[in-house]
């Protein structure tokens, strides 16, 4: 349920919202704009999330016990066994039926561009047969900028829950990294279609070695001729 406070602060446009299951484990992937993401779609969504954060959230007394207390599990993105506990823990949060949230972007978008997806939460949702449910988030980095220390108040901002994509679709096709590479293909595809965000094919923080690296996205994506759905972004060299 939608924080009264909030409601005073901000104006958020929300939609999509009845897609969510009333119960059940789902993993929610949204996009990544601003500080403000992860709070603003734990108030508004009517069942408790549990989110991975980055684990220097911890080391700072403005938010190392605020974080916790939403939910968050904090992530060594340094990777190694540190961020395999935390994809562990997102495992048990699921298998308790509950909802899990993780940022596939794997970081705040410093530019506003939909950076490529990393393939944690079609781990998750293929080992526990849960579907993942892209959130498109707009406005909030108007609110606060990454780099901003506060928000700005009575500015409108949306969130948008889009069509879950379930794993059973992904199963028994081959290798698992291809599985994975697919399934967070379309979560990204469909993301890209809520906000209009302009894709780039390489990970949010890192930048192409070279103008030949950059991938961009068409308006054209692989059709599986069984289903009829989208299934995976089209990348050409620009």
């Amino acid at each position: 349920m939608l924080n009264p406070a909030v409601t005073r602060l901000w104006n958020i446009e929300m939609s999509g919202y009845d897609r969510l299951p009333t119960e059940g484990p789902a993993i929610l992937c949204p996009n990544h704009i601003s500080f403000l993401d992860s709070a603003l779609l734990t108030f508004t969504v009517p069942r408790n999330i549990s989110f991975v954060g980055k684990a220097e959230y911890m080391d700072s007394w403005k938010t190392k016990f605020i974080f916790p207390a939403m939910g968050m599990i904090p992530i060594d993105r340094s990777g190694g066994e540190r961020s395999s506990s935390a994809l562990d823990a997102a495992m048990g949060v699921l298998r308790r039926g509950e909802l899990f949230g993780i940022y596939p972007e794997g970081t705040r978008s410093r530019n506003g561009k939909l950076h490529k997806g990393r393939t944690g939460a079609a781990r998750l949702a293929l080992a526990t047969g849960c579907p993942i449910y892209p959130v498109g988030i707009a406005g909030t980095d108007a609110i606060q900028p990454p780099d901003a220390k506060m928000p700005k108040l009575r500015k409108s901002c949306s969130i948008t829950i889009g069509r879950p994509i379930k794993p059973e679709r992904y199963a028994n096709r081959g290798a698992e990294h291809l599985a994975w590479r697919s399934m967070m293909d379309e979560v990204m595809f469909e993301i890209r279609e809520i906000t209009g965000q302009e894709y780039v094919h390489y990970y949010a923080g890192e930048e192409p070695e070279s103008a030949t690296r950059v991938a961009t996205i068409t308006d054209v994506a692989k059709v599986d001729p069984a289903s009829g759905v989208k299934q995976k972004l089209v990348a050409s060299a620009g």
